[in-house]
């Protein structure tokens, strides 16, 4: 079991880079005081940041700021034995005082500043900016000594100058996990991952975890600031819309797949996450 906390850092360069390249993503969920500009080449499942889950794919591209508690969840399939399946990505972490104490304190670095303040929510990075950060994460993790340096600069200067992102965290989410509840936090995610198309039973999860149900109910509410219940239907949604993006299946097979028994519940719950129909979602995916 590793820590929640995770622990990072170069002895030799300023900041750290890592093209990740293997069966699957880190499956634990783990905080740390780095900022994260992160993409994914290849895979797909499950994204949690903060209070936020959603369904990522190829190109999902975020920025974080320190200590956002994530993980990136793949699909069952990726933990197979000799499933073929690879996962692909690249990320950069730096501390605020990469470049020295108060370096962007300074008032040239006034937009910078704000894109570190935006960061404590997550930024899900899209549009044509999306397309510019993948490609600056390839260039930058073939580049050595000061151009490395004034590449992530630049792309963190483009980044602070547009509006191609949309928040991921809510409005005044706060990490209230702590590293001794690793175990603990590890096991519920576990746990539904497995179970999310069955009948999940609060009672069972509440036990594996030693406490009541309405212990349980209370502690989940405030680290994730939502109930568990929510949590549920939003990884539930969050299949569907992966099912919905591969496109083989109707909805009424997806809603069963996806841990529903009636199909009003599904539109219902689906439409109330994500805002919009399960088949506008999928036309406007497929038009995109």
């Amino acid at each position: 079991m590793k820590l929640l906390k995770k622990t990072l850092g170069s002895q030799v360069y300023s900041f750290e880079v890592q093209e990740l390249r293997q069966s699957h993503f880190d499956s634990s969920w783990h905080f740390h005081p780095h900022y994260q500009l992160f993409t994914v080449f290849e895979g797909s499942g499950t994204r949690f940041i903060g209070d936020d889950i959603q369904h990522f794919e190829a190109g999902d591209t975020v920025f974080l700021g320190p200590n956002v508690p994530h993980l990136w969840r793949n699909d069952k399939a990726y933990f197979e034995q000799n499933s073929g399946l690879e996962t692909h990505g690249i990320v950069v972490y730096f501390t605020e005082d990469f470049l020295g104490n108060n370096f962007f304190e300074k008032s040239e670095m006034h937009r910078l500043k704000q894109l570190l303040q935006n960061g404590q929510r997550g930024m899900d990075i899209v549009g044509k900016m999306r397309d510019k950060i993948r490609e600056g994460l390839v260039e930058l993790n073939k580049l050595e000594g000061f151009e490395r340096v004034l590449k992530l600069l630049s792309m963190l200067h483009e980044l602070s100058q547009s509006v191609d992102y949309e928040f991921i965290t809510s409005l005044g989410y706060v990490n209230m996990h702590k590293i001794s509840e690793t175990e603990r936090m590890q096991k519920v995610h576990d746990y539904v991952m497995k179970h999310f198309k069955e009948e999940v039973r609060l009672s069972e999860l509440a036990s594996l975890v030693n406490m009541s149900d309405a212990a349980f109910c209370r502690y989940f509410k405030s680290r994730t600031n939502k109930s568990f219940f929510d949590f549920i239907a939003e990884i539930r949604i969050g299949h569907a819309c992966k099912l919905l993006h591969e496109g083989t299946l109707n909805v009424t097979q997806i809603a069963y797949e996806s841990g529903y028994n009636t199909i009003s519940n599904f539109n219902r719950q689906f439409k109330a996450i994500v805002g919009k129909s399960p088949l506008v979602y999928q036309k406007e995916y497929r038009r995109d």
